[in-house]
């Protein structure tokens, strides 16, 4: 018989199985933990971490979990060790992937798909910084993850490719410079084709322009054009076959209208709303090897990507940067958070199988009610909140503050971020005493309020 745990630490012990064999080493090597004062271990550097970047805890909250687990520790210190774990973070990161060699098609080939997301700080009316994802279509699971900032886009050159690799992506990376580093790597492409973004040429070298090529084509019927994407200045050239499926009326009307939607000046060309009406795939798989038609059924199969991404948005908050745009923090905040979600997705395959979560095997669930799951499940072992002293819990409910220095605080908890409240202090000067208010920052955040009351009853329980 298996005996209960009796300390956080040990809870904390069956995340590492998620987490990269070499965690305590690299800490050590990258310098996050290179004297031991108020953070003792790389456990309880990786803690902070998890606190910060995978529960989306302030600084406050970190420092008061940490004080009532450990020892008191400011908000400051925390962000300090935080800043510190930028490299370490980084390297668990790239040991994650890829988390299991990918998948393998009996020709000797594996298809990748490839797609960008954005990320915003607080307050921020633009994009801050940007996600670059690659994904095994069979197994699904990221092979590559990579955090950029604003200024650089979407293109192919970020990922490192192979022979064999199928790449399949959006019209954003239709670029004759990445698609011919992709090419070079001796990858094979599968991209949408924006026929504005580049300059289209027959296999002759004759300028071809598609709407004059595709107009007699019937609905819902595919032509195959031999066709050479050339950059602006001639440098890159790549050759291939452009597969254009001309839309049903019904399909191209709601494709021109939202077409019309995305102009907010003006109306479009009249090339650009009559090219709506196709979709056109280039790709540098012969006709031979990939017939059109199971071309862009792979190509809708790209959709997997952004649902996963839709999917870390929504149930994980991906996108909700917490601290300033570029800064050292919103590095470890990224980073960190990326780490998080492919700890949970290692342990959703460790769970449930990993031919649960495969492209080419029967769905037998939905894989957002498992993540809320696993995310409610593994909050306690970071926070380590079932064996919160309740000593400490209720010194910390003050912030430790010696209320015999004339202030006098209502409510004061350290570890919540909210709304300002005013605190009355008695001010003696001379023979006059006097009143006067304060603001203070803690507490007000509902949230944290109510986590204080589940963990009042979850202690209530245990030391019944």
């Amino acid at each position: 018989m298996q005996l209960p745990l009796t300390d956080p630490d040990s809870l904390f012990e069956d995340l590492l199985q998620d987490l990269p064999t070499e965690v305590c080493r690299m800490a050590r090597e990258c310098k996050a933990l290179v004297r031991a004062k108020k953070v003792k271990t790389p456990e309880h550097l990786l803690r902070v971490v998890l606190l910060y970047c995978g529960l989306d805890n302030s600084l406050r909250t970190v420092a008061g979990t940490f004080t009532v687990l450990y020892e008191p520790i400011t908000d400051q210190a925390v962000a300090e060790w935080l800043r510190a774990c930028g490299p370490w973070v980084k390297a668990l990161l790239r040991q994650m992937l890829p988390l299991l060699p990918a998948a393998v098609l009996p020709g000797g080939q594996r298809f990748l798909v490839i797609d960008g997301s954005t990320v915003q700080a607080p307050g921020a009316t633009g994009t801050d910084h940007r996600l670059h994802l690659c994904m095994d279509l069979v197994s699904l699971e990221f092979i590559e993850v990579l955090v950029t900032d604003a200024h650089s886009g979407e293109t192919l050159k970020h990922f490192a490719l192979g022979a064999g690799d199928v790449v399949v992506a959006d019209r954003g990376y239709a670029q004759p410079q990445g698609m011919r580093a992709a090419v070079q790597q001796g990858a094979e492409l599968i991209v949408r084709l924006n026929p504005f973004s580049v300059v289209l040429r027959t296999s002759t070298g004759h300028p071809l322009t598609l709407g004059v090529g595709l107009k007699r084509q019937h609905a819902q019927t595919i032509r195959t054009l031999p066709v050479v994407i050339r950059s602006g200045d001639g440098h890159h050239e790549v050759r291939g076959w452009g597969h254009a499926y001309r839309l049903s009326a019904e399909q191209a009307n709601r494709a021109r209208q939202k077409c019309r939607q995305r102009h907010k000046t003006g109306q479009p060309q009249a090339e650009t709303l009559l090219l709506a009406g196709w979709v056109v795939v280039f790709t540098t798989l012969a006709p031979t090897v990939l017939s059109a038609q199971t071309l862009l059924a792979v190509y809708r199969c790209r959709w997997q990507i952004a649902l996963a991404i839709k999917r870390w948005k929504s149930v994980l908050d991906v996108d909700a940067l917490r601290a300033k745009a570029c800064s050292p923090l919103a590095e470890v905040w990224l980073h960190g958070k990326l780490l998080y979600v492919l700890m949970l997705e290692r342990r959703m395959r460790r769970t449930l199988g990993d031919r649960w979560g495969r492209w080419d095997q029967d769905r037998v669930g939905t894989w957002w009610r498992v993540w809320a799951m696993l995310k409610e499940a593994i909050a306690p072992l970071i926070t380590g909140a079932l064996f919160w002293p309740p000593e400490r819990v209720s010194k910390n409910q003050t912030g430790g503050v010696d209320l015999s220095r004339h202030e006098h605080t209502q409510g004061l908890r350290n570890g919540c971020d909210g709304e300002r409240m005013a605190t009355t202090r008695t001010v003696s000067t001379g023979s006059q005493t006097r009143g006067t208010t304060d603001h203070v920052s803690p507490p007000g955040d509902r949230q944290c309020h109510l986590l204080f009351a589940t963990h009042r009853v979850l202690l209530a329980v245990i030391t019944a």
